[in-house]
C-alpha cells in the first residue's frame, strides 16, 4: 500500500525555483503527490493564495490489485456508502460526475466506484506512472470540493428473483456480504448479487475483478462451492453480463 499527501499546496519549501504548484499556480496541468510528513503550511498561505488553505488537503491511498492494469484509489472518505457502480465505457458514466470526469483522463478504460474507494483500469497504451497523478489530482479537487459522486434521481441496477425466492436471495446476499465482498474490495473490486432463478445465482464482477484472468475460477469454485454448501437451493452461478 503507498500513502499519498494530495492537495492545493506544496509543503517542500523553501524552493530555489519560482513555486510550480499545478494546483495553486497557473501554467502547468501535471498535478502533484506530496509527502504526508509535511504539511505545516501556515507560513506559505499569504503567498500562495486562498486555493492553498490547510483545510484543502486529503490522504489518498493507493493499492495495487491482482490485475496489474487496475489500481485501487482511498481517499480515506465514503464515495457510494453501502452501494457500487462499475462503468465499462465513458457513455455508461453519464450518470455520474465523477466517473465522467476520470473518463476524460486518455488512458483511463473503466472506473469502478465502491463505498469507499475508487478503482481505475487503464488501457495498455499509458503508464501508471504517467496516469496515477492525474486521477490523484482529479479525485482530490472532486471531492475536497464536494462535487456529486452520482447525478440525482439515479437509480442502479435492480435485483431479478421470484417474489417467492426474496428468502433465498437474502441468504445469498448475506453470505455475499460477510464472507466474500470484504475481501474482494480488498483487491480493488466487487462482487454483486444480480438475480436468482430456477437455482442459478447470477453475479455481476465489478472493478479489478471484471478484467482479472483467475475470475472466472473463483466464480465456480470459489463461490458457488460455497453458495452451494449453505443453501440448498443453488444449483450453480453464473457471471451476469
Amino acid at each position: 500500500m503507498a500513502q499519498e499527501y494530495y492537495g492545493k499546496h506544496t509543503p517542500n519549501l523553501p524552493l530555489p525555483v519560482p513555486f510550480a504548484n499545478p494546483l495553486c499556480a497557473p501554467g502547468s496541468h501535471a498535478p502533484l503527490a506530496i509527502p504526508a510528513k509535511t504539511a505545516n503550511l501556515a507560513p506559505y498561505q499569504d503567498r500562495f493564495g486562498p486555493l492553498c488553505r490547510e483545510d484543502l488537503k486529503m490522504f489518498i491511498e493507493t493499492e495495487g490489485t491482482p490485475n496489474p492494469a487496475t489500481l485501487k484509489f482511498l481517499p480515506g472518505r465514503a464515495i457510494l456508502g453501502d452501494k457500487t457502480a462499475d462503468f465499462a465505457d465513458a457513455d455508461a458514466a453519464l450518470i455520474s460526475p465523477l466517473a465522467e470526469a476520470l473518463f476524460g483522463l486518455e488512458g483511463v478504460a473503466r472506473v469502478f466506484l465502491g463505498g469507499d474507494f475508487v478503482t481505475i483500469t487503464k488501457s495498455g497504451a499509458i503508464e501508471w506512472q504517467a496516469l496515477k497523478p492525474q486521477v490523484l489530482g482529479l479525485l482530490m479537487e472532486h471531492l475536497v470540493e464536494d462535487r456529486p459522486i452520482l447525478r440525482e434521481n439515479v437509480t442502479l441496477e435492480a435485483e431479478d428473483f421470484a417474489p417467492e425466492d426474496a428468502e433465498i436471495a437474502a441468504q445469498i446476499k448475506d453470505l455475499l456480504d460477510t464472507r466474500i465482498r470484504p475481501a474482494v474490495a480488498g483487491d480493488g473490486g466487487d462482487i454483486i448479487f444480480r438475480g436468482f432463478r430456477d437455482g442459478v445465482v447470477s453475479l455481476k464482477m465489478q472493478g479489478s475483478c471484471a478484467g482479472c484472468p483467475s475470475s472466472s475460477a473463483t466464480l465456480k469454485h470459489g463461490i458457488e462451492t460455497m453458495l452451494k454448501h449453505y443453501i440448498p437451493e443453488v444449483t450453480s452461478v453464473t457471471q451476469a453480463a
